[in-house]
């Protein structure tokens, strides 16, 4: 069972180490430095920005980061985002990562962005969907959303983190389930 909880500043040299490891820094490309990691990350884990970073936890250990956000509190992602499809009201955004190497592949991707989807259901009651952007060269991230029962719903150019990626993205989409 995946366990969540938030991103606290202890937590910042892990972080920092999941940033440095090849597997991340290819997609996530973001400064790994103890200072990068404060700037970066310290004003949502002090709660002073809209982001919310979780750290997911497996048998208590932490694997992973789900960084999540309400599309409206991005006015520049979401005026480019709505350029490809539409993003309704109430709309949220991930993005992710598992930060041990020896565990990239073993089905834990899929599992959770399951789990941060059911969180986000209850954590935000006014979410209406989640649509997530990805790189369409980052075949192990857009497979994994598919595992987890986002569909393909539109493809275009958007800037990507990494200058030397292509800007073809693929976004994926998945609506809050209905209540019984």
């Amino acid at each position: 069972m995946i366990t969540w909880r938030r991103l606290g500043e202890p937590d910042f040299p892990l972080l920092g180490q999941w940033l440095a490891q090849p597997h991340v820094a290819r997609w996530w490309y973001q400064e790994h430095s103890a200072e990068a990691v404060r700037r970066d990350f310290g004003p949502a884990a002090a709660g002073l920005d809209h982001s919310e970073d979780h750290l997911a936890f497996l048998d208590g250990r932490p694997f992973g980061l789900v960084q999540r956000c309400r599309l409206a509190d991005e006015p520049v992602y979401l005026a480019e985002l709505s350029a490809l499809t539409d993003v309704p009201p109430g709309a949220m955004t991930i993005d992710y990562l598992i930060g041990d190497a020896r565990l990239v592949g073993q089905g834990l991707g899929p599992r959770m962005i399951g789990s941060i989807l059911r969180k986000t259901w209850t954590d935000h009651p006014e979410a209406t969907c989640v649509l997530v952007p990805v790189v369409a060269a980052n075949r192990a991230s857009w497979r994994a959303l598919e595992k987890a029962g986002l569909t393909r719903i539109a493809q275009g150019d958007l800037e990507p983190e990494n200058p030397i990626d292509d800007r073809l993205h693929y976004v994926y989409r998945i609506d809050r389930p209905a209540r019984p």
